[in-house]
């Protein structure tokens, strides 16, 4: 496959961007997105040119680190599937393929394609735990939990914070990982001394981190490559309200 690449290249955050021209010839339809861009970099490297910053690691789906926007869409143009894990079959010999960062407020960009995300970190850090005795760890069955309760909480569980569903929406909106972070924990029993104070706390510093407002667009469930549903954000709110009513979350 021969592809013409318009890519995205900006050296920090403080000097501008822009996107560049690069022709690939020899693409291989079976490489992945990421393996493609690694091709890249080995040509530019041999001609002496610095190599495109991405971000990535596990490469199998799981990590969430390879977030990047293809031709417009979050992780490329097919559902349910990750950066690392689209292959360059999906796409024709000639093609242009525009690839950028995620563009966010509370992703200030680094490099590239490579943005910071470490909001997430501190919305987890907020409120993203269970408190539970010391001592040894309990038999696995001494809470017994309904299957769809423990289905409701894997689904949830399931969030790798790739932060698709901020670059997806048009708000800029971390609801949807916000919600499937607190929806893990709030569907257990082990989770419920906190589910108020979390609810509250999560969404003070989602806010403080300068994420926008959900709008129920629902393009963040589109762009989802774990397909978590926005039901997580109408529970979100439900304890929200109940949390904020009664006083719930830090002062």
């Amino acid at each position: 496959m021969k592809l013409h690449l318009k890519i995205w290249r900006q050296k920090s955050a403080n000097q501008a961007g822009k996107l560049v021209d690069y022709e690939l010839d020899d693409v291989s339809p079976d490489a992945s997105f990421l393996e493609m861009l690694d091709k890249l970099n080995e040509e530019l490297i041999t001609k002496g040119e610095e190599p495109i910053a991405f971000d990535h690691d596990c490469r199998e789906g799981i990590c969430g680190m390879c977030g990047m926007m293809i031709n417009g869409v979050a992780h490329g143009p097919k559902k349910a599937v990750t950066a690392c894990q689209l292959h360059m079959r999906t796409f024709k010999d000639g093609d242009t393929i525009v690839v950028e960062p995620w563009r966010s407020t509370a992703f200030p960009l680094i490099k590239d394609l490579v943005v910071n995300r470490s909001a997430f970190d501190r919305i987890i850090q907020s409120g993203g735990y269970v408190s539970v005795s010391t001592g040894s760890a309990p038999d696995a069955n001494a809470i017994p939990i309904a299957k769809t309760v423990a289905d409701r909480s894997m689904d949830a569980a399931a969030c790798i914070g790739c932060g698709a569903c901020v670059a997806a929406c048009p708000n800029g909106s971390a609801m949807l990982f916000t919600a499937a972070k607190i929806g893990h924990l709030n569907s257990l029993p082990q989770g419920k001394t906190e589910r108020f104070d979390r609810a509250v706390n999560m969404a003070r510093q989602h806010d403080a981190e300068g994420f926008g407002s959900c709008t129920n667009i629902r393009e963040c469930e589109a762009a989802c490559p774990k397909e978590i549903s926005i039901d997580f954000i109408a529970q979100f709110n439900r304890d929200l309200i109940a949390g904020t009513l009664a006083g719930a979350g830090r002062k």
